[in-house]
């Protein structure tokens, strides 16, 4: 059956106390509602409908795209009333309900509240609470049917002390919405018109309420401050984490282990505490990555370490390459098979061929360096006049003396070696000693300056 899907994220969500609309507070790198979209495009609807407010401009210049339609609720009059502002667009079969606080639903579970739904039956998402405070009741009769959904504030005594709580989250039959939205009244505690009191009508109506459960309550929970935030973000991590330990990788500590992207692993990956992966991230076997390392858009290929405090962005390591501790890898740099990056060495859209090293203190940019390749100590490529860049390109089997400048654009033929010290502005033939620096002179009978 055909589905639209709807998104509730007008809401204001002051307290979180910040001039950021909730929904677009960041859970693992990405919104809220970005989360929210991204699960509710998995289900390949006919339409997804996104009722905004406040910060409507904000929320839409973030997340606008071609599948998404906003919905304007130009006043907070409750869930109901959002709901309703959607309905023109509205044509599918099934409609489901979502809410754009509530990064963490699953698909899953979802497709099974789906199920759920037909002309006479509709599906409600509801969840056991040891602290069903602030939730919406299930009330059901002895036969378990379900009557309808008291919010918390209108609850009798004998109603909170249901521990079946209501998600919000709703699928019903597309054709019932709009007569069940109409015929919704505000005369409650909170003077709104509550998407919840839809319940009592489609059973006055004579349709059955079919419920599923979530798996857990921090499946269905939402963030209305900050310390709510960073339970979903810690939630989102540990689920994050029990993936790849499934697919065969080792974690030292779970718990201090940031996923804020897409990740692929193979088997035997080791990753010590404290690191972040950002982006699209590809790890292959036998990988080991150390402690506080953060990896963004990065290929790491079968057996590539990268020690302690290294930072990559945009790289690729080859086969049993290495890189670190404390070396940065940006975007376009690329290491070949068994290649060698050290501590404190930079590279920028460079390659660095099979079996090349720079172990130190060195800055390789827009370069390409041939297989064998060694890079001194304190090397530079200079390779940018305050205009424009240059390349700098080594052949095989190069020696660079510690403390070189290679001013680009700049072509070292195979086996050329440079003296250390030396500033290199001319290409170097292949199987050549280049040496470029000012002839030494010892000075003698020199005394050196005396503090007066």
């Amino acid at each position: 059956m055909s589905l639209d899907i709807i998104i509730l994220a007008a809401g204001q969500g002051t307290r979180m106390r910040s001039a950021l609309p909730k929904v677009l507070h960041p859970v693992a790198g990405k919104s809220m509602l970005g989360h929210v979209i991204d699960t509710a495009r998995q289900l390949q609807p006919q339409s997804i409908q996104v009722v905004i407010g406040h910060g409507a401009e904000a929320v839409r210049e973030r997340l606008a795209a071609d599948d998404l339609n906003f919905v304007l609720q130009s006043e907070q009059l409750g869930t109901g009333h959002a709901v309703a502002q959607a309905l023109p667009a509205l044509s599918a079969e099934r409609v489901l309900i979502l809410y754009g606080d509530v990064p963490l639903i699953e698909v899953e579970t979802l497709q099974r509240l789906l199920q759920q739904v037909g002309p006479r039956q509709l599906g409600l998402l509801t969840v056991d609470l040891l602290d069903p405070t602030g939730y919406g009741r299930i009330v059901r009769d002895d036969q378990a049917v379900v009557l309808a959904i008291v919010e918390h504030k209108d609850a009798t005594p004998a109603q909170r002390a249901i521990c079946e709580g209501n998600t919000g989250i709703l699928a019903v039959p597309g054709k019932l919405l709009a007569d069940w939205l109409g015929r919704l009244s505000n005369s409650n505690a909170q003077g709104e018109y509550y998407l919840t009191d839809v319940i009592a009508m489609a059973v006055a109506d004579g349709l059955v309420v079919a419920t599923e459960q979530a798996n857990d309550e921090m499946e269905v929970l939402g963030a209305n401050d900050r310390m709510q935030l960073a339970q979903l973000e810690r939630h989102y991590q540990y689920r994050a984490a029990r993936r790849l330990m499934a697919q065969g990788v080792t974690l030292r500590d779970p718990a201090r282990f940031d996923v804020r992207g897409e990740v692929t692993v193979g088997r035997d990956v080791l990753i010590d505490v404290n690191v972040i992966l950002e982006g699209r991230v590809i790890i292959e076997d036998n990988v080991q990555i150390g402690p506080n390392c953060v990896i963004k858009d990065s290929i790491l290929r079968q057996g590539a370490q990268v020690k302690a405090n290294s930072h990559l962005d945009g790289a690729e390591l080859g086969a049993g390459s290495d890189c670190g501790p404390f070396a940065r890898l940006r975007p376009g740099t690329v290491l070949g098979a068994k290649a060698h990056v050290g501590n404190f060495v930079e590279l920028k859209n460079a390659q660095l061929g099979d079996g090349a090293k720079a172990g130190h203190l060195s800055y390789l940019g827009d370069a390409v360096i041939g297989a064998r390749t060694n890079i001194g100590a304190g090397t530079i490529t200079c390779n940018y006049d305050g205009a424009n860049k240059f390349k700098t390109v080594m052949g095989e089997d190069v020696f660079i003396g510690s403390n070189s400048s290679l001013v680009a654009p700049l072509m070292l033929g195979d086996k050329t070696t440079t003296g250390a010290g030396s500033v290199i502005t001319a290409d170097v033939p292949a199987n050549t000693l280049a040496v470029g620096r000012a002839k030494q002179r010892n000075i003698e009978g020199w005394k050196r300056p005396t503090k007066k």
